[in-house]
């Protein structure tokens, strides 16, 4: 059994994935900083923040709410990420790298969820 979400997979990946993002988006325009900066940096540290928050909740159904409002985020900041380059702001190597990271985080979100709705409802 589990002590703390940090000792979730999902959750360590995606907060490494937390701190790549910001270290790329900190190299974009200043005039990005209130559009796509900030739009990308609040969808990355949504998957986190909202993988510890469902594992506070007392039950599993709101757990499995969480996770999917994570899921969510990161399809959205894929699309983020998918734009950003599509406008030269993240190299193609770097972007690469953070789609394999983002589909892998989706896969462990979805087998995450997919085994908490397995299990039996909480009394």
């Amino acid at each position: 059994m589990l002590k703390n979400y940090k000792e979730l997979k999902v959750w360590k990946k995606s907060y490494e994935l937390c701190l790549e993002i910001y270290r790329i988006t900190a190299k974009f325009p200043k005039e990005e900083r209130y559009g796509l900066t900030s739009q990308i940096r609040r969808s990355v540290v949504s998957i986190p923040s909202n993988i510890a928050e469902g594992y506070g909740r007392k039950t599993t159904l709101d757990y499995v709410r969480m996770l999917y409002i994570s899921y969510g985020s990161v399809c959205e900041l894929e699309t983020q990420i998918l734009l950003a380059g599509d406008l030269d702001l993240i190299e193609k190597g770097e972007l690469d790298t953070l789609q394999k990271d983002i589909a892998e985080i989706e896969r462990m979100l979805k087998a995450l969820i997919k085994s908490l709705e397995n299990r039996p409802l909480d009394p």
